[in-house]
């Protein structure tokens, strides 16, 4: 178990990760909403890239970048070699910003553009893609919730190119959602010791927000800078699959968190409880990324690397029935994880803007939309990862492709998210009407 306070080797030279991502910045725009009505938090960016962004400038952009992650992906995860380089040019590009309206500095993409490039990033690699989860997240909430707390805030550190992370998630051995993390009051600020898992990005991020129980049991939650003393970074997430997403450990020891970095209270009802739809949604579009990858390398391996076996009656592999059948199931499997996750992504979007009853209605029936995405996503991506290995003979197993990562990949994201659940809430609802669960699974 590592403390990482500066980047593993192979990461950019002196970066550390707390640091913010880009220095390029001009003033907020005259008379734009401070919605926290509280002075800056520390290390608060103050500014703004000036240029325009386009959801094509920014796709080209990435381009490279992707390039660059994917001819990598194997060799970084053997070395466990984090691409903080990488990740900051991602961030510099303007990804979080993909969907955030043009008025506000972002590029005006649509939910499916944002998923689109999410599905880009986990088909160079998942590991990254599922990194950069909380700062997507974070960005749709600013677009889904004008009430946000500290929207703007928010939306001025986002164009900053800052990144974020943050899980309630706790290693308690009680039921998910046990808050063990304490909180006490000092003057109008608190302090707050504990430890927090599955900090998804958190070597990455600037930013980081989870919550904390008082002695009464008011829940606190808020967003704090990294590098603020008292936090330490664990780099001592050790599954089988997606080893570079920084998921390790967070921990709090005599942490301030200031009056002004509160977001809430106690647990505010919201008019649309469902608001862990587009985390699933992310999550499926992650899966849709590994199916995609899995198609690129079965294309590539059979026709750069593969021979016929003895049996066949091609000369080469490319034209051997089999092969092709099996690739066309790969294909098949790849392209349904990724249309039910875009179809899903435009269910959602049709929730913003809603009140009142009907945005409960859409929110539930978007929800259990979501739910099913996710199901057929996952299996997709499992199904792909496995019929890679059926392209090829012996060869194919070889440690130096490191194929394996994708099923590894996919049966480690799926575990976050379980498949069986979604089935089950997605079956009440149809034949009962049954609203999903809010707890952020569905």
């Amino acid at each position: 178990m590592t403390a990482l306070h500066e980047p593993a080797s192979g990461g950019a030279a002196g970066h550390d990760p707390s640091a913010r991502l880009t220095e390029v910045e001009e003033p907020l725009a005259e008379g734009e909403p401070d919605l926290s009505a509280a002075p800056p938090a520390e290390g608060d960016p103050d500014s703004t890239a000036a240029e325009p962004l386009t959801v094509a400038g920014i796709r080209a952009a990435i381009a490279p970048i992707l390039e660059r992650l994917a001819a990598t992906a194997k060799t970084r995860e053997e070395s466990r070699d984090y691409a903080f380089a990488e990740v900051r040019a991602l961030a510099a590009a303007g990804i979080a910003l993909t969907g955030i309206a043009a008025h506000e500095g972002g590029a005006g993409g649509s939910l499916r553009d944002v998923t689109e490039v999410v599905i880009g990033i986990a088909r160079a690699d998942s590991n990254i893609a599922q990194a950069l989860r909380s700062s997507f997240l974070t960005a749709e909430q600013v677009v889904a919730r004008p009430d946000r707390p500290h929207r703007a805030r928010t939306l001025a550190r986002l164009r900053a190119r800052d990144l974020f992370a943050g899980t309630a998630n706790e290693r308690t051995g009680g039921a998910g959602g046990q808050i063990n993390a304490t909180a006490r009051p000092d003057g109008a600020d608190w302090i707050v010791n504990g430890e927090k898992y599955y900090s998804t990005g958190g070597l990455y991020a600037t930013w980081f927000s989870t919550q904390a129980r008082a002695a009464d049991g008011t829940v606190v939650r808020f967003t704090v800078p990294l590098a603020r003393e008292g936090i330490e970074r664990l780099d001592d997430f050790d599954a089988v699959g997606q080893r570079l997403t920084a998921s390790g450990t967070t921990r709090f020891t005599e942490v301030r968190v200031r009056a002004d970095e509160v977001t809430e209270l106690g647990t505010p009802e919201q008019p649309n409880p469902w608001t862990g739809a587009f985390a699933q949604l992310y999550l499926a579009a992650v899966q849709a990324g590994v199916a995609a990858r899995a198609l690129d390398d079965a294309v590539w391996f059979v026709r750069e690397r593969a021979r016929p076996i003895k049996h066949s009656t091609a000369t080469a592999s490319v034209d051997d029935p089999y092969v092709r059948q099996t690739v066309g199931e790969i294909a098949a499997r790849a392209q349904a994880a990724r249309a039910v996750v875009l179809l899903a992504a435009e269910t959602l979007e049709r929730v913003h803007g809603l009140t009142g009853d009907a945005l409960r209605a859409a929110g539930a029936a978007a929800s259990v939309h979501v739910a099913q995405a996710g199901v057929i996503a996952i299996e997709s991506a499992l199904a792909a990862a496995e019929l890679l290995f059926d392209v090829g003979g012996g060869s194919i197993t070889g440690r130096d492709l490191g194929y394996d990562r994708h099923w590894r990949n996919a049966r480690t994201a799926a575990n976050h998210n379980p498949r069986q659940w979604k089935q089950a809430v997605a079956g009440a609802y149809h034949l009962t009407g049954e609203e999903p669960p809010t707890t952020g699974l569905f």
